[in-house]
Formats: structure tokens, sequence, C-alpha cells
């Protein structure tokens, strides 16, 4: 390879898996990777966001990626003016996203600076009450989402609107309730943004702070300082720790150990103290089992009120732990004592003037810092929980009357071309024509399904083009775990036999045997003490964390989900390793060092 051939290909160069080779024909335009603007698109550097999206979308399912990507980039470029970074680009490539973010034009830096600390700093200042409003937004459009209906058109107008001068027939409400269905979902994820990014910035500051007093300073010891937070994404595991204690606490604990979700439930009923239990599981559903098995972003994704048999299961595992005498509750005091240590420590190594400035940055990161996990249930698992829930609803009205054989087959359409499904049907309704529906899309949905299974057969390639000489962008590195060296081992110019590297996400040193899973209905085979090692991990994994004894991933940053999790349950991490989950296979023998951010094979 010479110093002129790009060190990844070329977007308009990747051919696509066999059998899919239309895929582009389901996608809307606006995400492909335009021909007439190859000179601008090669001139990017772009990276596959494997770490949210890991695997292809389904139509239907881009609405997450168009919403989020628009939103975070209008906060940066258009609500804060975040003085060195816009928006990200993004593009759909065989099925996956690839990212490429938006740099301030060097000149007009200076000038965001002021209006960026007004806008931030107002947020700062007032961060607990805009914070509350926060959730009673959120928790309004969920309200809006759960009041929606989507309901078979009925046989003629109601007599009383015809009486009543109503003018007015009843497609009018369906097609309403699908765009407020869209549009709260955008509400929801503008909201996702509004102070995310600025709980980023603020331990950004306080992390850069840190490495210009004492540039010696290991990143994590940063990151611990910031550790031992309350967060809300939490609760559903801590609620399932707390029923299962109940549960050995009232004796009920064997009549939950087998059978499905009603037997075992009927069982505790018949149980003495049972109707006890059973009010505490069913208050622990409203609002903390809106939470997912997966990360929110995909149609497919499981939660736990649907599916009783995800939380139940976790629930068993915990019971076994009681019984046999374990801790079960994050190691949170012993987290707050580290941290508390490290702090004092580092503190101590300043002047006065320097531990002032010191003691205000590291407390606003401790106070914003818990959003950057909060938001994760209201957003991505409460709030679009029930806004997938009210698209399979939908879904099941076009099954109803013909439309598709299975309510998943409506996710195999775009958001747009499921608006031109619904006005098929009220038209045809309201005509008396036939639907022509039930005779096209059958045959589309083949297809599709065709075109999604050959995507899925391969891996996405981890980026495109020439990446920069050096990566400083900070978000990059922090929550992608995308550094200089990190692309060398994409193309493998770094490997080294049995060993991998990677960011040194979480401390501590164990060996075990690996676990290799690609999915989180995979998590059942997970086994005491197992070494979890995945592409990357969900917030919603929390459950397993006290079963594993370390995570390893190929994706993310110190700042990513998973190394976050891992720090809070005590668990030593390596996050961004480029490719553990296809290097190690399920049952070698791993050492992995989440001090040095090393993985080695040793057996």
């Amino acid at each position: 390879m010479d110093a002129t051939t790009p060190l990844f290909p070329s977007a308009f160069d990747v051919q696509p898996p066999k059998g899919a080779e239309d895929w582009k024909s389901i996608y809307p335009y606006y995400v492909q990777f335009n021909p007439k603007r190859r000179q601008a698109e090669d001139g990017k550097f772009w990276f596959c966001n494997s770490q949210h999206w890991p695997t292809p979308f389904r139509p239907f399912d881009l609405i997450m990626v168009d919403f989020a990507t628009k939103c975070l980039g209008q906060y940066n470029t258009r609500h804060l003016l975040v003085p060195p970074a816009n928006g990200i680009d993004y593009r759909i490539l065989n099925g996956y996203v690839y990212f490429a973010p938006i740099a301030v034009e060097p000149s007009q830096i200076e000038a965001r600076i002021p209006q960026f600390l007004e806008r931030a700093g107002h947020y700062y200042q007032n961060w607990d009450s805009l914070l509350a409003n926060w959730k009673t937004k959120v928790q309004g459009a969920v309200a809006e989402l759960e009041k929606l209906s989507f309901d078979d058109l009925p046989d003629v107008v109601p007599l009383e609107w015809v009486t009543g001068g109503k003018g007015l027939d009843n497609t009018t409400d369906l097609m309403k309730a699908y765009d407020d269905a869209i549009m709260l979902c955008y509400r929801i994820w503008q909201y996702h943004f509004e102070f995310l990014n600025l709980g980023y910035a603020a331990y950004l500051d306080f992390f850069g702070f840190m490495k210009e007093q004492i540039p010696s300073i290991p990143d994590q010891a940063i990151a611990k300082m910031v550790q031992g937070v309350d967060s809300e994404l939490f609760r559903p595991d801590d609620e399932l720790k707390k029923l299962s204690r109940l549960a050995v606490e009232l004796g009920v604990a064997d009549a939950l150990k087998s059978g499905t979700v009603d037997e075992a439930l009927a069982a505790v009923k018949a149980q003495p103290k049972g109707a006890e239990w059973i009010a505490a599981w069913e208050t622990a559903q409203d609002p903390w089992f809106n939470f997912t098995s997966g990360n929110g972003f995909y149609s497919a994704d499981k939660y736990w009120n649907e599916h009783l048999d995800i939380p139940l299961g976790y629930l068993r595992d915990y019971i076994e732990r009681v019984e046999a005498g374990e801790t079960i509750e994050r190691p949170t005091e012993k987290l707050l004592t580290e941290r508390d240590r490290i702090t004092s420590e580092y503190r101590d190594m300043m002047d006065p003037e320097a531990q002032e400035v010191f003691d205000q940055k590291l407390g606003l990161s401790r106070t914003v810092f818990p959003y950057v996990e909060d938001h994760n249930f209201y957003i991505e698992h409460w709030s679009l929980g029930v806004f997938w829930r009210k698209m399979r609803e939908l879904a099941a009205l076009f099954v109803r009357n013909g439309f598709f054989e299975n309510a998943d087959d409506m996710f195999y359409f775009h958001r747009n071309e499921v608006r031109d499904i619904l006005w098929d049907y009220c038209s045809g309704w309201g005509t008396g024509a036939e639907w022509q529906g039930p005779s096209y899309l059958s045959d589309e949905v083949g297809r599709r399904k065709e075109i999604m299974g050959a995507l899925a057969s391969e891996p996405p390639l981890p980026a495109l083009n020439n990446p920069p000489e050096v990566i400083t962008e900070p978000f990059t590195i922090m929550l992608f775990g995308i550094t200089s060296e990190s692309i060398q081992k994409w193309v493998g110019a770094k490997e080294d036999g049995a060993g991998l590297s990677g960011m040194a996400a979480a401390p501590g040193v164990v060996e075990g045997v690996a676990r290799v899973l690609r999915s989180p209905d995979q998590l059942t085979e997970l086994e005491k003490g197992d070494i979890l090692v995945t592409p990357v991990t969900a917030p919603s994994w929390a459950p397993v964390f006290g079963k594993i004894s370390a995570a390893v991933t190929d994706i993310g940053g110190m700042m990513s989900h998973a190394a976050i999790v891992c720090r809070e349950y005590g668990l030593p991490a390596v996050t961004g390793t480029g490719n553990a989950s296809s290097r190690i296979k399920t049952g070698m023998r791993l050492r992995v060092d989440g001090n040095k951010g090393t993985v080695e094979v040793i057996d």
C-alpha cells in the first residue's frame, strides 16, 4: 500500500453481499452515497457506528437513525453552538450506518465561544429545575403516545357524526394518530439530546483541565472521580434484586423457580404471603419494566413488560444467589470510597488556585454526569418502548385487513411508505374500491426480507476512505473509542498473536473463560464467572453484570455505556479492542487487565 492509497475503501467501490444487489431500493435517497458528489463523499473519513446500530436496519427502523442524528446535530449546531463541533453526517452502506463528524471552520470557532458559554451556562446554572422540567416533558410525550389508538375503520361513519354536522370521517383520526406518533417520536429524540451533550461537555472540560494540571494522570483515574452515580438506568435491575430478596423473605422463592410466567405467578399467589410479593412485582412494572434487552433502536427489540419471561429469568438467577448468601447489590459504597480517595490525592497535588477551579469543574461534572446514563431509561427504554408498541398496534390493523401476513412485515417499509399504505387503506375504505396493498405487498415483503437476510450475512467494514493522521476529536475518542491506534487494529497492523489491546475502561484484573455473544437473545448462555466478549453491550444488559467477571468489547471508549456500567458494577473492562469478538472463541481462557487495557488468551 503506497501513500496515495486510501487506508479503507471508498463506499463507491464496496460491493453488496450476494442476494442484496438491490439493497438501495429499500432506503430513501438522502441516506445513500451520491455518485454525483463522489469527490466530497470520498474526502470524508466515515466510520461504522456499530456501537449504537450493530445490525442492518429494516427500512422503518431507519427512523431512529434519522431522528437521532439530526437531533444530535441540532444541539451542537443550532441550540448550543458548541465551538469546535457541528453535527454528524451519516450514510447507509449495505444496511449499516456510517458517521462523519462535521467540524466547525476554524475561523468561526472563536465567535461561537461566548454564545456557547451563555447558552450552556444557563443550563448548568439551572440544571436541577430544567432537568425536572425535562422529565415532565418526556413523560408528557409518553402519555400522548399511550393515548393513541389504531382502530379498524367502521362499516359506516357514526350516525351522530352525520347528524351533528361533524363533516369528517374516521380516516381523519386514524391518519392523524400515525402522524402524531411519528412526530412524538421526533419530539422525544429532540428531548434526548437537550442535556446529553452538556453532560459530556462538562466531563470533557474537567478531563482537559486534569490533563493540563497533571499530564501523567491516567484517563481511568479521571473517570473514577465521577463514578458511584445513582443512575435511574440501574433501577430496573435494582427492582429485580429487591424482588428476589423479598421472595426469599416471604417464602415464595421456590414457587418462582420453575414454569412459565403465568404458572410461576399462580404458584406464588397460592402461598400464604404470595399476595404481598405479587403486589410488589406489579408495582415495579410501572415504569421500571419499560425496559428492553436491546437498545431501543430496533423494532424487533423485546421489552420486559411485553416479555415477562425476561425479567423472570434474571429474577430466578438472583434468587439462587441470594439463597447462596451472595451479595447481589452493586458495590456503590466501595466505589465511592475509591472515588473520594483518588479525588483527594490528586487535589492535594495542586496549588490553592487550581484546587478552586478543580472543585468547580468536578462539582459540575458530578451534577450533570448522571444524565449521561439516566436519559437511556426515559428515552430508549420507556419512550421508544411505547412508540414501538403503538407501531405494532398499527401493524396488527394491517394484518387484520389483509395487507400483511405478519405484523412484523410492516417494518420492512420506510415510515413514509407506511403512510402510503395507510392511505391505501383509508382511500379504499372511503371510495368502496379494493385495496391495492394486499395484492402488492406480499411479494415486496418477500423481496425485502431476502435483501435484509443477505445484508446481515456479512459484517460491515469498520471505516471508509482515509482517516485523519491523528484522531483528536474528543467525542469520537470518548464515546466510540476511535483513536489512531484503534484504526490501525482495524486493518490488522497491530495484531500480535494471542494478545489484544484497547481502552482501559474499568479497573481490575481477572482470569476466566470467554463467552462470545452477538445478540441479547444469547444472554441466557452466560455462566457464573464468564468473561463477556461482544461487539458492543447495551446498558440493559446490567442484570447479567453480576454474573460475569469482566467484559471485553470491539468498540466503545471510556465513556461508552459498557465502560460506565462496568465501572459502576466493579467489573474489569477493556473496550475498543477492534476485533476481540472475532479473534476470541467461546471457551478460551482469558486474562483481562482493565488497568492496562489488555486481553491475553492464556489457554
